[in-house]
């Protein structure tokens, strides 16, 4: 089907729906670099109109990438609750952004239509918001996960403690750990990326993950960021695994660049989940995702990189994940070229995840060869914690000296908390408590002679 707009006595014509989204999205280079950006602002601001005037309805009717080549569009076609979906039939996707923008879209109005919303649905509205509108409708969004903590109440921010190591090495590890814990971060999870993908290093990575959690009896849990099949050999092994991590996408295709595919994520979310390490909940699944990804495998089918993101979202809601966190800056330039496109793709994927249930993270990140700043970064990091999102990153002074870019330090969790009034998970914060590294107040005590004599000696 064809859509079309008039502007000026021009008449802009759309080939299909996934060229209208295309064109309606916001500029970054990705898409340029695809050649399926808008050719003008003329020609953005008719996209942009012609799909404002799009039934919702239609998403059902036509797939952006055919149901019969991907499994990911049978996902979200098969899965889709027509029931959820009523309240919201009769809009169109210029309705339903004031719909939501609108005091009939409170948190449990948005929580009982969230499964009935394609990823489609929500990356066409996201094309038509400001990012305040972004901002204030992801807001309103609350998705809670638990697994040793519970994550993402309101009035509260986690943060994954990422003590990564060029050289894996344990001692360099467990001395990260214990800064992130003195500043108050590790409520998410405490996750390493490991350098190497020997099994036998990430089954010691996970053991001595295990053993520092054990002895301070602390509430929350560990990953190591193996890709998916390594950890379930070392499950098989009977080493202690909380969370199974795999990056994921929005194609088959996409995902089949990455080794895996729906049936494999379920085969590690039904293996994850018999462990019954969980104390709170039972959510094991972390994921990560990022614009960008399918088109650098070449795997986007002509579909612009945020609505690729968007279904990326769709799958990792099939597995109830505890965490699924986008790295927003990290894959480059070539795909979110400054500050301005990382914030504005930042805000995208926070407020498409939340709508559509899923519990979103992001890592506020750039690399080194970007038109961005740490700068940048704060002002992302400030709009998203004024969104609400779920989790975010802490990287000893910002900089993974193992994957080689800038994310969020611990200190800048302390002020966004600190800014806001966000407290961490509440499991979590009453260990603080307990262990007088916070006050009554939750305010870091920063006593270090509560570092753990077995912790002292590691990194001795």
């Amino acid at each position: 089907m064809t859509y079309r707009h008039v502007i000026g006595g021009t008449a802009y014509v759309f080939a299909d729906l996934r060229d209208l989204l295309a064109k309606a999205s916001p500029p970054r280079s990705g898409d340029r670099l695809a050649g399926l950006a808008a050719e003008s602002a003329e020609q953005m601001v008719a996209a942009r109109i012609a799909l404002a005037d799009v039934p919702l309805k239609q998403f059902l009717n036509e797939a952006v990438i055919p149901y019969e080549v991907c499994e990911v569009t049978r996902l979200i076609v098969d899965s889709h609750d027509a029931q959820a979906f009523a309240p919201i039939a009769t809009l169109t996707v210029g309705s339903f952004r004031d719909w939501l923008l609108s005091g009939n879209a409170g948190p449990d109005a948005l929580k009982a239509i969230a499964r009935g919303i394609t990823p489609e649905m929500a990356a066409a509205v996201s094309k038509l918001m400001r990012n305040q509108d972004l901002i204030l409708a992801a807001k309103k969004c609350e998705v809670v996960t638990a697994f040793r903590d519970t994550i993402g109440l309101s009035g509260r921010m986690s943060v994954r403690l990422q003590p990564n190591h060029p050289f894996d090495d344990a001692k360099g590890i467990t001395a990260s750990v214990m800064d992130g814990i003195l500043l108050g971060a590790g409520d998410a999870c405490i996750g390493i990326n490991p350098a190497s993908d020997d099994p036998a290093v990430i089954g010691r990575l996970l053991h001595l993950l295990d053993e520092i959690i054990g002895r301070l009896q602390m509430p929350t849990q560990a990953c190591v960021l193996s890709h998916i099949t390594t950890t379930l050999r070392l499950i098989a092994k009977r080493v202690p695994v909380d969370l199974i991590f795999q990056s994921i996408a929005g194609t088959e295709a996409a995902n089949r660049s990455f080794g895996v595919d729906l049936a494999l994520l379920r085969e590690a979310h039904d293996a994850g989940r018999s462990l019954g390490r969980g104390t709170v909940g039972n959510n094991v699944m972390y994921f990560e995702t990022g614009q960008g990804s399918a088109l650098s495998a070449n795997a986007h089918h002509g579909l612009d990189q945020q609505t690729c993101e968007a279904r990326a979202y769709a799958v990792a809601r099939a597995f109830d994940p505890l965490l699924v966190n986008s790295v927003v800056g990290f894959i480059g330039p070539e795909y979110l070229y400054d500050g301005k496109q990382i914030i504005r793709a930042g805000l995208e994927d926070h407020f498409c995840g939340k709508l559509l249930g899923v519990p979103l993270g992001v890592d506020v990140c750039y690399t080194n060869h970007a038109e961005a700043d740490q700068d940048d970064m704060d002002n992302l990091l400030t709009l998203l914690a004024a969104a609400g999102v779920n989790f975010i990153m802490g990287v000893p002074g910002a900089d993974d000296v193992m994957l080689n870019y800038q994310s969020t330090s611990f200190h800048d969790a302390l002020y966004v908390r600190d800014l806001f009034k966000l407290k961490r998970a509440p499991e979590f914060d009453d260990w603080l408590f307990r262990t007088g590294l916070v006050d009554m107040n939750h305010r870091l005590v920063g006593n270090s002679d509560l570092l753990p004599e077995f912790a002292r000696r590691m990194i001795a």
